[in-house]
């Protein structure tokens, strides 16, 4: 594969005060005093935080003053993948931790749609709404270990609604509305929810999409659904169809007001929601993290790494079904300000998010580097056409940024500004490398190794190096590593999924360069799951939709990652005598991807081709032929040996080879 050469020069530098005053270097006083621990640099605290798991992370259960009804009797019950425990003993709550911040006189909440206004939530009004939530919650029987499902957008109600359901001890998992009804029930059928919550439809790039008939289907296809209660957010006329709702939100709240919030204290490691995570094949892995568990890791990612404060502005353009969102609203537990938007980020212009970063004063805001790309091929100048004088710290993650993108945004966004990346995965809601208030910012590079979370490249012989592209793998348990599967009772699923590559060893299907310093540039995916804006989605979701559709007999799906940002789905399709690879056909496709699947997935470019190539049981060849059309060396990417139709390749070199030549 290609990848950059020479490290890109040092463009911003954090000034002695920020260094002084950020949280991580409180916490490294803070270590000194109270744990006689004392660093000279980052890299040695980073060492210590990966060398003495327990000795880490009951600092960082002492430094942030989790609160627990009892306390825990081990930190670490067996130092292994998979397998290991934390904090065995332990009760708590996460709701709690969110309000014990309740008395700050900045906002807790900012949101404004395409459907609604800016308005801004306090704290007192996000408890209350949460209190009664929570409360008819419990009086319509829904208790601890039940499973809430959601198909809401990014709304504070959404945020009420989670934070209600952890308050009880019940399970949460939300999907987006922009999903379509095969997808959810994929998703929320193997958790079997007694509680759907869901909004009639949303309005996105000024368009309106109604979602009834998806509801419809998908209280149909998930007979566990008991209740279900409905925000009209499109329109109110939606409250007609009441075969589709048992309750109105509004209706909801009123009917169960309480000024009192009661926080249900559960197991360290309880289910606090599952996410989803997808593989190439069978059903989206339904992946289960704890309520301490992400207590712990969202302190250590957000207030050490993203140095957010109290009374800070923090906003993330993303959507609910996306993890970004569960780190923004863990930003609550900091006592940040979160800042919600639900629309599209170019409607109905390019600058729309600019302008919200004005209007809001944020001071933290992440994205994503094709956002930053359509800003610049847009020919806007933020820095000139908006205030960005509360911006201090601007975020990407879900896909590398080029140098030259880096240059850009320190000429045409803010010069003292701390860019800063993430890259890590819903498998553990965080990052493995982050962002750092103390280092310099290198183009092109991420900043740092993500204390606790012991990172090494490996190369094809399973050993680590560095300065060099390797898989990226983690040595030490974390604890936001999910926690099981849902459904997956043998642990096989689990294993197969992070395990089987290096026993005992977590891979995690990126590629990545680690520096001596600790700085790192991530390459894209090594395997072949397909990252659209921090979703992912296996293949398994995509050939099920395509090769559903008349006309097509076989495909071969591949996302090839960009240093743009941008990156390309390429599908290749084996058709049935006759047909053509037309527009109407690739239209087809597009409708159905956006229909059933997601908007984001649907493919970039597409091929006809004669057979897939597979091996000799029959698998689909889908990461040689990613890296063979990422620049990879044929010779070593592919075992024609292993191929059950090795004459299939030549198309795909020669492809390669004509890839290449339109970069030159």
């Amino acid at each position: 594969m290609t990848t950059q050469g020479t490290r890109g020069p040092i463009l911003w530098e954090p000034s002695e005060t920020m260094q002084d005053e950020a949280t991580i270097t409180r916490y490294m006083r803070w270590l000194n005093k109270e744990k006689g621990h004392q660093f000279s640099s980052y890299n040695e605290l980073w060492d210590w935080s990966v060398t003495d798991l327990e000795g880490f992370w009951q600092s960082i259960w002492d430094f942030y003053e989790v609160i627990a009804s009892s306390d825990y009797e081990k930190i670490l019950s067996e130092r292994k993948m998979p397998g290991a425990k934390w904090f065995q003993g332990a009760t708590l709550n996460y709701t709690e931790h969110i309000f014990r911040n309740s008395d700050l006189e900045t906002p807790a909440v900012i949101f404004q749609s395409e459907l609604r206004p800016l308005e801004t939530w306090s704290w007192k009004k996000l408890y209350q709404e949460v209190a009664s939530f929570a409360n008819g919650l419990r009086k319509i029987g829904v208790k601890k270990g039940d499973r809430v499902a959601a198909y809401m957008p990014n709304t504070p109600e959404a945020l009420v609604a989670f934070l209600a359901c952890a308050s009880i001890g019940a399970i949460w998992s939300v999907a987006s509305p922009d999903f379509g009804s095969d997808t959810v029930v994929s998703r929320m059928k193997q958790i079997e929810p007694k509680l759907l919550i869901t909004v009639d439809g949303y309005r996105f790039g000024g368009k309106d999409f109604l979602r009834l008939n998806e509801i419809d289907y998908i209280r149909r296809e998930i007979p566990t659904i008991e209740r279900t209660i409905m925000l009209p957010y499109l329109s109110t006329d939606s409250l007609n169809r009441t075969d589709l709702y048992d309750d109105e939100w509004d209706s909801f709240i009123e009917g169960h007001r309480t000024e009192e919030l009661e926080y249900e204290q559960v197991d360290f490691e309880h289910p606090l929601w599952v996410l989803y995570s997808s593989g190439t094949t069978g059903s989206p892995k339904a992946i289960v993290q704890g309520q301490g568990n992400i207590l712990l890791e969202q302190y250590k990612a957000l207030s050490l790494h993203m140095d957010l404060k109290p009374g800070d502005r923090f906003f993330w353009f993303t959507t609910t079904g996306w993890m970004i969102w569960n780190m923004l609203i863990s930003g609550l537990l900091i006592g940040s300000t979160v800042v919600l938007y639900d629309g599209s980020p170019s409607s109905p212009s390019p600058e729309v998010l600019w302008k919200f970063i004005e209007e809001t004063k944020l001071n933290v805001f992440g994205t994503s580097p094709p956002f930053l790309l359509a800003t610049k091929q847009a020919g806007i100048r933020p820095k000139e056409m908006y205030n960005l004088e509360a911006l201090h710290s601007l975020v990407y993650t879900g896909a590398p940024l080029s140098e030259e993108m880096f240059a850009w945004v320190y000429d045409e966004v803010k010069k003292d500004l701390w860019l800063g990346s993430a890259s890590g995965g819903t498998d553990v809601c965080s990052g493995f490398v982050m962002p750092s208030p103390i280092h310099p910012v290198r183009a092109g590079e991420i900043q740092c190794l993500a204390l606790g979370a012991k990172v090494v490249a490996y190369n094809d012989a399973g050993e680590p190096v560095v300065g060099e592209v390797g898989e990226l793998v983690i040595e030490e348990p974390m604890p936001s590593m999910p926690l099981y599967f849902w459904n997956d009772q043998s642990g096989e699923r689990y294993f197969e999924s992070y395990f089987e590559d290096f026993p005992g060893v977590w891979t995690h299907g990126d590629w990545i360069k680690i520096h001596a310093d600790g700085g790192n540039q991530i390459f894209g995916r090594s395997d072949s799951t397909i990252n659209r804006g921090g979703i992912r989605m296996g293949t398994s979701e995509i050939y099920r939709v395509v090769e559903s559709i008349p006309g097509v007999r076989d495909s071969l799906v591949v996302d090839i990652a960009g240093m743009d940002g941008k990156g390309e789905i390429k599908l290749f399709l084996v058709l049935q005598d006759g047909v053509s690879l037309d527009e109407a056909l690739i239209n087809t496709i597009k409708q159905e991807m956006r229909k059933r699947c997601s908007p984001r997935h649907v493919p970039d470019s597409f091929y006809k081709i004669a057979e897939v190539p597979r091996t000799l049981n029959g698998k689909k060849l889908e990461v040689p032929i990613k890296r063979l059309l990422s620049g990879g060396d044929v010779n070593k990417v592919i075992n024609r040996g292993s191929m059950s139709n090795p004459e299939t390749l030549d198309y795909f070199i020669k492809l390669a080879g004509e890839e290449r030549s339109k970069k030159v």
